[in-house]
């Protein structure tokens, strides 16, 4: 069968006191038998307890700790505890891009090479153990032979049921594993653990899948898998979902798959026993769904990110007329602070994290004033407007000498992170990093002068309406309207114009202006946007179906690392403008 993996663990006393309570034998219990799947999700290329950006120990306000040297100190304690043989370990996805480690050995010192180095993630998880990982989408950042060679250096394998050729409709990657446990009375015990990606990668990553891979819905795919995987022999079946539990999709209706459908796919898919859930970014330690058809309660379980908590899977099975069933589960979190990082991990892997330590370092330039994102999500900053600028003067340059070139140019920017800054001197590619952390490629869409209205109204539903005369307004509350995220916050250079926030969300935009002028809505534009933007990430209106007149492979960031080292010096005077703020009733509210 296609995508099959088999492993068979042997049993020992660690499980005895289980396997020895009563079994209600009125029920026709004779033996029970405790095992336990552990799961990380989303951990975005982190092995140390290290931010690249800031050069220092990982620290948040909650004084979190991130990487898989945290997470093997856990995992080793509970196979202490458990013994090895009754554990597994998986992963939800989103492992190779997110950091500077990942960006470094995908792009710097490419895995790819002929004689590349082997992907840090894979060298750390083979040496923790993991027993199977589902493809995330930002496994597919990179392009396809990226993600093959990772794949390849991996001893587990990666799943993705969902994921299938284009033309064939055939699984392109391993859709499940078989992993068949030993009770200590010597009874295999088989779990499967079946893998799902998530759909939106036909439309953020459509530049790297387009005709070569599609990305069907993990609903339609779970209840074609699961019925084979029971038919099999699978005793216990295990999901491990790069798909968040909400029911909704950041892109709208472009696809007709959800893109956070595990609580769907626990709900209406019988035969699931418990989901590992990633995507969402969010800690859930334990949700227990009801199946719709069975009946019986199906457990999800979503761990932190970047490795900042490892999920505890606890399942009793009981031996019954013949054959195992599903006693209960539950599940847990394990918090990465409250342990030391494994030496083990950080000694494999020391070299490659002293090699990238320096490459973030790397000075390319200066810079005349301290540049912050501190309010960048309420006032026009500096910050965002150099972020407009390099995108509009890359497309300027690009399309000289087209048949666009007339069209003026205008930009967006958005605030990814809050603590973002570049300081006054000397600016190093980690001052760029932290600017831009995504790996976002930049393209040129063509927009009119009402559609780029639209998209302004839409971005501006980020804000909570606040009427006037109520007194000054707490920026720290007037932001994230609808849990709408600070990146899906857009602002746009090349154009200047208000953002009433006493108004209803869709009515927001006033004096919308062009070179001094009232805009046309019939007035053509080239946008430079992002390609999660133009892909359709965010959903907002008409730039995924705008004619795309340019795009680049490079990332946005190294666009940004180009211009500094060309110009050798950021100067804020030569981009810098207030052309858009706030306002209550047209009265500026900062």
């Amino acid at each position: 069968m296609t995508g099959a993996g088999v492993a068979l663990v042997g049993g020992a006393p660690a499980a005895e006191a289980a396997a020895r309570e009563p079994g209600g034998h009125g029920h026709g219990c004779q033996e029970r038998y405790a095992f336990t799947v552990m799961g990380t999700t989303d951990l975005h290329g982190n092995v140390f307890n290290w931010d690249y950006a800031t050069d220092a120990e990982f620290d948040d306000a909650a004084h979190n700790d991130v990487g898989l040297a945290k997470i093997s100190t856990l995992v080793n304690e509970v196979r202490r505890e458990k013994g090895r043989q009754h554990t597994l370990l998986i992963d939800a996805g989103d492992t190779i891009q997110g950091t500077q480690l990942a960006y470094y050995y995908a792009k710097v010192d490419p895995i790819t090479d002929p004689d590349g180095p082997v992907h840090p993630m894979a060298r750390a998880m083979n040496a923790i153990g993991y027993d199977a990982a589902a493809l995330g989408n930002h496994e597919f950042n990179y392009g396809i032979p990226v993600l093959r060679k990772f794949e390849e250096s991996c001893d587990f394998p990666l799943l993705g049921a969902n994921a299938v050729d284009a033309r064939s409709l055939r699984p392109a990657f391993r859709p499940y594993v078989l992993k068949r446990l030993r009770s200590p009375r010597g009874r295999v015990v088989t779990v499967a653990v079946l893998g799902l990606t998530n759909p939106g990668i036909a439309i953020w990553d459509k530049a790297h899948v387009q005709g070569k891979l599609a990305f069907p819905g993990l609903v339609e795919q779970a209840a074609k898998w699961v019925p084979k995987l029971r038919s099999m022999g699978a005793d216990v079946v295990f999901v491990a979902a790069h798909s968040g539990m909400s029911g909704t999709s950041s892109y709208g209706d472009q696809l007709p798959y959800v893109e956070n459908a595990a609580a769907l796919v626990a709900e209406q898919v019988p035969g699931i026993d418990a989901v590992l859930v990633g995507h969402a970014h969010v800690e859930v330690p334990e949700r227990r769904v009801r199946n719709e058809r069975s009946g019986r309660e199906v457990v999800l379980s979503e761990p932190l990110k970047w490795g900042q908590r490892l999920t505890l899977f606890d399942v009793v099975v009981e031996w019954r007329r013949g054959r195992w069933e599903v006693g209960s589960v539950g599940s847990r979190v394990m918090n990465a602070n409250a342990v030391a990082e494994d030496a083990r991990i950080t000694g494999l892997l020391r070299a490659e994290h002293r090699k990238v330590v320096a490459y973030v370092n790397r000075v390319i330039g200066r810079s005349k004033a301290e540049m912050t994102a501190a309010e960048a999500s309420v006032r026009d900053t500096p910050l965002l407007d150099f972020i407009a600028w390099v995108q509009a003067e890359v497309v300027r340059k690009a399309l000289a000498g087209s048949a666009y070139a007339s069209l003026p140019v205008v930009s967006q920017a958005s605030c990814f992170s809050r603590t973002a800054r570049v300081p006054e001197g000397d600016v190093t590619i980690r001052s760029m990093a932290a600017l831009y952390p995504f790996d976002n490629t930049l393209e040129a869409r063509v927009l009119t002068g009402a559609q780029l209205r639209a998209y302004l109204e839409f971005s501006a539903r980020y804000y909570v309406r606040t009427p006037a005369g109520g007194g000054p307004v707490d920026p720290s509350k007037v932001t994230n309207a609808d849990g709408v995220p600070d990146y899906n916050y857009d602002v746009v250079r090349g154009v200047s114009y208000e953002v009433d926030i006493a108004k209803p969300a869709g009515q927001r935009i006033g004096k919308l202006m062009f070179g001094g002028k009232p805009l046309d809505d019939a007035a053509r534009f080239v946008l430079a946007v992002n390609n999660y933007r133009a892909s359709g990430g965010g959903n907002f209106p008409h730039v995924a179906a705008a004619e795309q007149v340019w795009s680049t492979s490079d990332e946005i960031r190294n666009l940004m690392i180009g211009w500094v080292q060309g110009t050798g010096e950021i100067d804020p005077a030569q981009f810098a403008s207030v052309d858009w703020k706030l306002t209550r009733d047209g009265v500026p509210v900062f």
